[in-house]
């Protein structure tokens, strides 16, 4: 994973975050029992696993990296926005302060699971996971939006214009 190629995960997010806002409250919480239940909580689990993976196991820098219902349940998509705007910054310190270690195995318990047990994962498969957890969620936010009766927007790497694709 390059950091340019991250670029274009935010990208493909921004596409998605971009059609939520124009949903109304009714259909941004609406229960389509599957995936979160609803779009906000889909959201709100993409951008916390990045927290919680990259920000909290790897970086150190929360030991609660997951929000509480009371508050996802206030959230609007401009808040969402945000927090995946703090989760942009952790994967921006995992390129920076794991460069040379992208591949060396970390060890540790869950700062927000005490008592869990040790976890033995590379800075490089967490920041896999948490992109293939964002790409599986935001499926099923598509999916979501096509049975409130939207047409979504392509938010496939592939629908990016050409231009993105060049290195610079």
């Amino acid at each position: 994973m390059e950091k340019h190629e991250y670029e274009w995960v935010k990208q493909t997010r921004q596409i998605l975050l971009d059609q939520c806002k124009e949903l109304n409250e009714s259909d941004l919480k609406k229960e389509l029992g599957f995936g979160f239940q609803n779009i906000r909580e889909s959201l709100v689990h993409m951008a916390g696993c990045y927290h919680a993976w990259l920000g909290s196991f790897l970086l150190s820098e929360t030991t609660s990296p997951l929000l509480t219902k009371e508050t996802i349940n206030k959230m609007e998509v401009n808040d969402i926005q945000r927090y995946f705007q703090q989760a942009d910054i952790y994967v921006a310190a995992v390129f920076e302060q794991f460069v040379d270690k992208f591949n060396d195995i970390i060890e540790k318990e869950l700062p927000w699971k005490v008592g869990s047990g040790a976890v033995r994962k590379t800075p490089h498969q967490l920041l896999l996971h948490s992109i293939t957890h964002e790409f599986h969620h935001k499926g099923q936010i598509v999916a979501m939006l096509r049975l409130l009766g939207y047409t979504p927007e392509n938010t496939d790497v592939l629908g990016l214009p050409e231009k993105e694709f060049t290195k610079n």
